[in-house]
């Protein structure tokens, strides 16, 4: 057991990260280009120091109107420096003209016909600066982030996911149980949806933990611990990613596609590796398919009767223009990358830290 805890610490890489606008920049990539035409006006903000609400609540007041007027794709980052596309009706256009923030700056306006609705985004680009980044600390960033580019990342939902304190899930487990009453539908909704990533967050480490066990003995050692049958252990040590498919898993073709559950073990491993497709975690709730077999006996016990809908997740995710430029005399090692909507940077961060 004590090899096996050695196996399983990682070593840290000792550099810093501070989460601001001078070393952490988000780019919103819409879903679609726009139009040009329509009632609907579309700003190209670039906002630093402010959550998308708070910006678009100091437009609403400059505006006199409703915050429910403006459109958006997805909520960026208060600390940070965020550029994203959130629209308007057209006739505030004018008024609009003479709008000055110290903290929002409309970079550019087009027209759309219909106003930004969530989700209607592609993805995020990233550029993220670590501090204090010796030669030793370059090299290590430098390998980590061509395991990245070969293997990608567990798609974890990222710290922000669960509040300030960290505990929203607990009281999503609450009002479940029946132990917390929450009135207000979209406070509810959301300690709802921490809880959710909270379970889908532990089955996925989990699953990790059981694949780094597997590339780490051999089948005859480990299979009774893992409650695994000896020659499903002994196929998934052929795997060539460290993430260890298991039959009964359900896969979605990648970045998009449909659902369905896992045939062939090693033709859908070599695919996974290829990156053309990606096994999915259960977001537990109604209306959603869950995996069979083996994977179902894992899945299970994360798996819950939430009130909401359920989806399932990506459990993994390949990050896409990953690039580095290490300034040397500053100690300063910069890294750009895009990731698929609902990812975070802070996993990739942490991922390359770990």
């Amino acid at each position: 057991m004590e090899q096996l805890q050695r196996y399983l610490n990682h070593s840290k890489i000792d550099v810093v990260f501070k989460q601001n606008k001078d070393d952490f920049v988000v780019t919103e990539i819409p879903l679609y280009e726009f139009s040009g035409d329509g009632e609907h006006l579309v700003l190209k903000i670039r906002k630093k120091d402010l959550a998308t609400w708070d910006a678009i609540e100091i437009l609403a007041r400059y505006l006199n109107c409703s915050s429910r007027e403006f459109g958006y794709a997805g909520l960026k980052d208060k600390n940070a420096l965020t550029v994203q596309s959130i629209s308007i009706h057209r006739k505030y256009e004018e008024q609009l003209k003479s709008f000055q923030h110290e903290n929002i700056k409309i970079l550019e306006t087009t027209y759309h016909n219909n106003k930004i609705k969530v989700g209607h985004l592609k993805g995020n680009k990233f550029f993220i600066r670590l501090k204090r980044v010796g030669a030793i600390e370059k090299r290590k960033i430098e390998e980590a982030l061509g395991q990245i580019v070969t293997y990608g990342i567990p798609n974890y939902f990222g710290f922000q996911r669960f509040g300030v304190e960290g505990d929203n899930y607990k009281k999503g487990k609450d009002i479940i149980d029946g132990k917390l009453k929450e009135k207000r539908r979209n406070l509810k909704q959301m300690y709802i949806n921490a809880y959710q990533s909270y379970l889908f967050n532990s089955w996925l480490s989990k699953r990790i933990e059981i694949s780094k066990l597997i590339d780490a003995f051999e089948p005859k050692e480990i299979y009774e611990k893992l409650n695994l049958p000896l020659d499903v252990v002994k196929r998934m040590k052929k795997q060539k990613h460290p993430f260890k498919l298991l039959t009964g898993d359900l896969l979605s073709h990648y970045p998009f596609g449909k659902i369905f559950t896992i045939e062939d073990l090693e033709e859908e491993a070599l695919k996974f590796y290829e990156r053309d497709r990606v096994p999915t975690g259960l977001l537990s709730g109604n209306r959603v398919k869950t995996s069979i077999d083996l994977a179902y006996e894992i899945e299970k016990e994360f798996e819950e009767k939430t009130g909401e809908d359920g989806a399932r997740r990506f459990a993994w995710v390949f990050p896409e223009d990953v690039s580095s430029n290490y300034k040397e005399e500053k100690n300063w090692m910069e890294i750009q990358f895009y990731l698929p909507k609902g990812s975070y940077a802070t996993e990739v961060i942490a991922e390359i830290i770990h």
